[in-house]
Formats: structure tokens, sequence, C-alpha cells
């Protein structure tokens, strides 16, 4: 029998090593790009992924600060913490698809395994630049709160597609041109291009999450904008603040009507 969609998010998901969980996971997108997964839910997803022994996984108010100068250690810090940020972003791409897939269909499915293999792809890259730097994802502690959302809303898809894309994703559209300038300031061009790549990746997640998020609201009659806000209100347990990169926002379908009332 044909190994089924499940089953192969499942082994990605509980694959520990960063390396080999990267390469399992666009390997999962390109077998059923290539019609060779059964569109079958057939297995439950774990509560957690599989994590290597290290990095270090910290609580955010534990985190050291990793600075903002030019010196090799900030420049490594900084980016371990995008690396981090990549590979935890992997597991939860994968398990959008092998929790709510089932319920959402194929299209939902190919949406979120091309985010998964979109980062797979940029925690490669951002794992090579560690390299150029002399260090290595692992060599310092990391946030170990990313995962949060993830079990907050593992029960329903509504708030999963509300506070990870359209949220947790949407901030790095604000936050990563900030980024993009100052590592180009300081001479990096190679760096650059990376965050590029990655920005001009995430507005797509970003686009998915809000036309799935959009699509579910219309199947059940309810209005877009106020339910995202409720959920936010609900889930999440941050607060979104400034800067806002508007442009991007707005190509990814994301307006400001959604922060009108909470920001």
């Amino acid at each position: 029998m044909m190994r089924s969609i499940g089953q192969a998010v499942r082994d990605a998901l509980l694959t520990a090593d960063p390396r080999a969980k990267a390469m399992a996971a666009r390997a999962v997108a390109r077998d059923w790009r290539l019609g060779r997964l059964s569109p079958r839910f057939d297995v439950t997803m774990p509560d957690e992924p599989a994590r290597p022994a290290h990095p270090e996984l910290l609580p955010p108010n534990k985190m050291p600060k990793r600075g903002r100068g030019g010196s090799d250690r900030a420049r490594i810090a900084l980016w371990h913490s995008l690396a981090h940020i990549e590979f935890v972003a992997i597991d939860l791409a994968l398990d959008m698809v092998g929790r709510f897939g089932g319920q959402m269909g194929s299209q939902f499915v190919s949406d979120f395994l091309s985010v998964a293999a979109d980062e797979a792809m940029h925690f490669a890259l951002l794992d090579r630049k560690l390299a150029t730097l002399g260090s290595h994802y692992g060599a310092l502690p990391a946030h170990g709160g990313l995962w949060e959302s993830a079990r907050n809303t593992a029960h329903d898809v509504a708030a999963r597609l509300a506070i990870v894309p359209m949220v947790l994703e949407a901030r790095g559209l604000d936050i990563t041109p900030v980024t993009l300038e100052r590592v180009r300031a300081q001479g990096d061009e190679n760096g650059a291009r990376i965050l590029q790549r990655i920005l001009d990746d995430e507005i797509r997640h970003v686009a998915f999450g809000a036309s799935h998020f959009d699509q579910l609201c219309r199947d059940s009659g309810e209005p877009t904008v106020e339910k995202w806000q409720f959920l936010i209100k609900t889930y999440f347990r941050g607060s979104l603040k400034p800067p806002f990169n508007d442009s991007a926002r707005e190509s990814a379908g994301l307006s400001r009507e959604f922060r009108a009332g909470i920001v």
C-alpha cells in the first residue's frame, strides 16, 4: 500500500537531527507533489516534535542578550536565532498539515507542505551561514517557547491559522526588513540576500494562512476580521507591537482593519 501523507508527516516531525528533518520536510513536499503519497491521515500527530540535544531551550526571559553590534559574537547570535526560528517553523508547517489536512483538503495540504519545504530551505541557508562564521546550529541556547502556540491551538484549525501564519509569521514581515538593512549596513550582502529570500517567501506563507482562514470564516458565516480578533484575544499571550510593514501585510491579505481596536 502507498505510504500515507499522515505517516510521512509524522515521521518528519519525529526526526530529531536538524539537517535530516529539513531533508525529510522537503522530501514529503516533493513526494506529495508527485503523487507518491496517499491522501490518508491515518495516524495521530505527536504532541511535541522531536528535538536535537542542542540547542538548549530556555524560557524567553532567560535568553542571553544578543547585542546589536557587528562583533563576530553578535553576528553569530543573530544568525543562530534566525536559524532556530526557521527550524521550529518546519515543524509548525508540518504539524499544520498532519493535524488539520484531513479536515481542510488537498489545497491546504499542498500550500502548507510548500511552506514546510521553504522553511527547510531557509534553515539550510542559515545553517550554512553559521558555518561560514565558524559556528553551527545548536552552539548557543535558543528560545524554548516557539512551540507553545502550536500546543495551545492543537484543537482548532482556525485558531492555529490566526496565531501562526497571521501573527507569528506576519511579525517576520515587520522585523525582517529592519534586520536586513542592519546586515547590509555591515557590508554583509550574502546575509542580506538570505533575508530578502526569507522575506519574499514569508509574504506567501502569511497569504496562505489568511486565505484559508478567510475561507473557513466564509464557510461558517462568521466575519473574518472579528473572528480573527476574538481568536487573538483568546489564544495569543503577547501583544501586537509596531512597527508594522503595512505594504507586505497588505500583499499577504492582512489589512490594517485586522489590527483596529486591538493594538
